[in-house]
């Protein structure tokens, strides 16, 4: 559990990270629908509370790191509220390498704040999954 906690707090610390600024990725229309689809079934799961559904579209190692849907699930719950219930959502450009994409998602969280998720991407044998998210601060916000 002390792990789960310095991972959170990591995680947490990055939500003040500013955009990268990287080159926008061109890929192919199925790879970008694909993606965007995985992404937004898994914010759907988050809306049923579906942590088992949620977790099955990260990638082995991100389930290894948390180890069980329902870990995985409270962790999207106390440090990415945005993801976890948007009032808004925007898809934005991919960026990075075709090895690991980063879909850019533009989010108003509950509280009202924006915020940008970047996935990072990996396809594997059944597909792309997410990879990760990290919550960025949109530019021109200071705080």
């Amino acid at each position: 559990m002390a792990c789960l906690k310095a991972l959170c707090l990591a995680i947490l610390l990055l939500v003040a990270a500013p955009v990268p600024a990287q080159q926008r990725l061109d890929l192919p229309a199925p790879d970008r629908e694909a993606i965007r689809t995985i992404i937004e079934s898994q914010m759907a799961a988050f809306r049923r509370d579906d942590g088992a559904a949620a977790f099955a579209f990260a990638t082995p190692g991100i389930q290894a790191m948390f180890g069980s849907p329902e870990n995985f699930i409270e962790m999207v719950r106390r440090g990415y509220a945005a993801v976890y219930r948007p009032r808004a959502v925007e898809f934005a450009d991919i960026m990075g390498d075709a090895e690991r994409p980063v879909q850019l998602v533009h989010l108003v969280g509950p509280d009202g704040e924006a915020v940008i998720a970047a996935y990072e991407m990996v396809r594997d044998g059944a597909g792309w999954r997410i990879n990760g998210c990290v919550l960025l601060r949109p530019p021109g916000r200071t705080t």
